[in-house]
């Protein structure tokens, strides 16, 4: 299979399947509401789950959303070609996904008061599912060897949304003040119910235990895995190749280690830890 031939929009490659210059022109001049809320990822850092949170945390815990409508119609990519098809369906409080980096977010998103929950995931587990995703999207290119692969992460070289490094620091040194909250993929593998309490508390839900619980339950690996709605099953074989691999593949914490020899997690450490130098905010987990 040739490769595909992605748009290149500030320095940034962008599948043409999703993406078009008039949807990421839409993106630039979307109205963003003082009541959004955006979940913010870079590729493969948890986007999927917190399509599936933010209807339940914002709509205190009912369903329908979730069971009715495919998530990338219930919250959708601000980049994508979709929004343009959907934006008058959207009831208020919109959520709404991306992966732009801070300084390609609308100039309307910077004088709102839009919320925004930035998920960060451990590097290391983010080129691993970004290799296995890459095999089976037959929009992307192929990963080649997991080597190779790791070599394109580090380089920000034909990967979606570039380096890893530039992404997190663009969201780190954001000045947004208390419309920003950053979760991390880990904590939500490791204590759903708290982070749910946490984003509850911050978009002002105050969701009581019950619904947390039960928010928690709908939202788990397990459930979005079975889910129609969820598990990108909707989508045709031509885009998704799921026999390759499935889009929702494990879902934990640390797959990295059953992929990465020492020479691998050495250069990755080293490249990650230099592209991070000087910055004042740390890591939350070990690169090592």
């Amino acid at each position: 299979m040739s490769s595909p031939k992605y748009i290149r929009y500030h320095g940034l490659l962008l599948p043409p399947s999703a993406h078009s210059m008039e949807s990421l022109e839409f993106a630039q001049n979307f109205s963003v509401e003082d009541t959004d809320v955006f979940a913010v990822t870079y590729p493969k850092s948890g986007t999927i789950w917190m399509q599936e949170i933010l209807p339940l945390v914002l709509s205190g815990g009912d369903l329908t959303p979730i069971q009715t409508i495919p998530n990338w119609d219930r919250v959708p990519w601000l980049e994508e070609k979709r929004l343009a098809l959907i934006v008058d369906q959207l009831a208020s409080p919109r959520a709404l996904v991306t992966h732009f980096p801070y300084h390609l977010m609308p100039p309307s998103f910077l004088t709102s008061k839009a919320k925004v929950i930035y998920v960060m995931r451990n590097p290391k587990d983010i080129v691993v599912s970004s290799y296995y995703f890459h095999q089976m999207a037959q929009f992307l290119e192929d990963p080649g060897t997991f080597d190779e692969f790791m070599e394109k992460f580090l380089e920000g070289r034909a990967v979606l949304f570039g380096k890893w490094t530039d992404h997190v620091k663009s969201w780190r040194h954001a000045e947004l003040g208390d419309r920003i909250m950053y979760i991390t993929y880990e904590e939500m593998v490791q204590d759903l119910p708290a982070v749910l309490r946490r984003i509850s508390d911050f978009l002002g839900r105050n969701l009581s235990e019950d619904t947390i619980h039960k928010i928690a339950e709908h939202c788990s690996f397990k459930t979005m895995k079975a889910n129609s709605m969820s598990n990108f099953s909707l989508v045709p074989k031509l885009y998704m190749d799921s026999d390759k691999s499935p889009f929702l593949r494990k879902g934990v914490a640390g797959d990295w280690k059953n992929h990465f020899n020492s020479e691998q997690l050495a250069r990755f450490t080293s490249v990650i830890y230099k592209e991070l130098e000087g910055e004042s905010f740390s890591l939350p987990w070990s690169l090592d």
